[in-house]
C-alpha cells in the first residue's frame, strides 16, 4: 500500500507542492509535458535545488513570460481551457474539483454567483499551471490514498486584490472548513488559497498518525526566509509486505430507498455509477411502510467520487434522500495473469491472502466468447483454465 502524506508544519501553496511532488520523484520533463496539454502559452516552469532553513528541496516556479500582458479569467474560462486540453480524464477531474472549491468560496465572500467571481490569483496563468499541475502529479505517483497531517495558516495579515487581509485569507478561512488545522507559527500567509484547496480536493484523511514504513522524504521550497524553514515536506509511506496481505481502504456507502421508479431505469443508473467510479452498486427488494414493495440503491465509492455519486442519484433517479456512512474496506492482494489454453487467451484474476494464493477466477467475458466461438459450454472453457493453471 502507498500513501502520500502531506506534513504542512509551516503551512502549502501550489508552488511549494510542485516542488515537493518533483522532489519525491514525479519528473519533472513528464510535468512540463503534461503542462503544454494545456495549450495556453506565456507561462514555463523553472525547477532547481535550493535550501530554507539548512533544508534541501526543490524550487519550482511557475513563470510568466509577459506579465502585463496576464489575463484575469471567470471559471468558465477555466474550465474551458482544461476540458479541451489533452489531459487524462482523471487529471481534469481532480483539476476542476480544485478549483471549483476556490470558485466556490470566493463567491461566498463576495456574495456573487459562482460564474461571475473574477479570478484575481487562480485564474491567472501561474495559478492555473500550479493547480492543474498539483493533478498531475496525484495522477503519476498512483498512490492508493492521501493523508496529511493539521493544516499551519499562518498568522498576520497578507496584501490580496481586495486590500490588507488578515491571515486566514477569507477564502481560504472557508475552504478549511471542517478541516484540522493550527495557527500562529509564523507571522505570514503560511498556507494559501490554492494550497487550501489542493489538499481539501485531493486528501482522504487528515491524521497525525503514520502507521506504515516512510520510503522517502521529499521537500517543496517557499519564496520566504523565515525563521521557521518555509518548505513543505512530504512522505511516501509504501509497506511491501502488505502486497501479499489485506489492503485496507477508506470507502463511503450510500444508500436510498425507492418505491416510485420505473425498474427500466435501474439499469441506466447502475451503468451511471460505475461509469463515475463506483467500486460496486447494487438493488436489494425491500418493503416499505404502508407494506409498499421498493428497492433500495446501495452504491460504494471512494470518498473523493461521493458528491458524483449523488448527483446520478439525485438527478436520474426518484430519490428524496441519500444516506451516507463511512466504512472500511478489506481487499485481498490481487493480480491478472494472462493463461493460454488451445482455444485463446483467458485472463485470470488470483487473490493472495499471506503471501499464498487462495483463488483463481478466469475472466468471464473472455471465457464467454470462447465458447461461442468453438460451440461449446462456459464449463468447458473454465475447465480448462484451471486444468492449465494446475498443470
Amino acid at each position: 500500500m502507498r500513501i502520500l502524506y502531506y506534513d504542512c508544519f509551516a503551512g502549502i501553496s501550489g508552488d511549494m507542492n510542485l516542488g515537493a511532488m518533483i522532489d519525491l520523484g514525479v519528473d519533472a520533463g513528464y510535468l512540463k509535458n503534461e503542462l503544454s496539454k494545456l495549450n495556453i502559452e506565456g507561462f514555463h516552469l523553472e525547477v532547481k535545488t535550493d535550501q530554507r532553513r539548512g533544508i534541501t528541496g526543490i524550487k519550482a516556479d511557475v513563470v510568466i513570460e509577459n506579465p502585463d500582458n496576464e489575463k484575469h479569467r471567470h471559471l468558465r474560462h477555466v474550465e474551458e481551457i482544461v476540458n479541451n486540453s489533452s489531459l487524462s480524464d482523471a487529471v481534469k477531474t481532480n483539476a476542476l474539483k480544485i478549483f471549483r472549491l476556490i470558485a466556490e468560496a470566493e463567491a461566498k465572500v463576495h456574495n456573487i454567483e459562482i460564474q461571475k467571481v473574477h479570478f484575481h490569483e487562480v485564474g491567472a496563468l501561474d495559478s492555473i499551471a500550479d493547480i492543474v499541475g498539483a493533478a498531475i502529479c496525484l495522477d503519476w505517483l498512483k498512490v492508493d490514498k492521501v493523508m496529511a497531517s493539521p493544516i499551519q495558516l499562518g498568522g498576520g495579515t497578507v496584501k490580496c486584490a481586495h486590500g490588507i487581509m488578515p491571515v486566514p485569507a477569507p477564502a481560504t478561512a472557508l475552504i478549511v472548513e471542517g478541516l484540522p488545522v493550527k495557527a500562529g507559527l509564523v507571522n505570514h500567509e503560511a498556507t494559501t488559497p490554492t494550497g487550501a484547496a489542493i489538499l481539501a480536493a485531493m486528501v482522504d484523511e487528515f491524521s497525525t498518525q503514520i502507521d506504515l514504513p516512510i520510503a522517502k522524504t521529499a521537500y517543496g521550497i517557499g519564496n520566504r526566509d523565515a525563521e521557521v524553514a518555509n518548505v513543505l515536506r512530504v512522505y511516501l509511506l509504501d509497506d511491501h509486505s502488505a502486497e501479499t496481505d489485506v489492503e485496507t481502504v477508506e470507502a463511503v456507502l450510500l444508500e436510498s430507498n425507492i418505491d416510485d421508479m420505473n425498474p427500466e431505469h435501474y439499469d441506466f443508473i447502475l451503468n451511471q455509477l460505475f461509469e463515475t467510479g463506483a467500486s460496486d452498486a447494487w438493488l436489494t427488494p425491500i418493503i416499505m411502510k404502508k407494506s409498499r414493495p421498493a428497492v433500495m440503491l446501495s452504491v460504494l465509492c471512494g470518498p473523493k467520487t461521493v458528491e458524483q455519486v449523488k448527483t446520478i442519484v439525485f438527478t436520474h433517479s426518484t430519490s428524496l434522500g441519500i444516506r451516507e456512512r463511512r466504512i472500511k474496506k478489506h481487499m485481498l492482494h490481487r493480480q491478472e495473469i494472462e493463461v493460454e489454453i488451445n482455444l485463446g487467451k483467458v485472463r485470470v484474476k488470483q487473490s493472495y491472502y499471506q503471501g499464498r494464493l487462495l483463488k483463481s477466477k478466469p475472466e468471464a467475458d473472455d471465457c464467454k466468447r470462447l465458447a461461442l466461438e468453438n460451440g461449446i459450454t462456459l464449463r468447458e472453457v473454465e475447465r480448462m483454465v484451471i486444468n492449465q493453471l494446475e498443470g
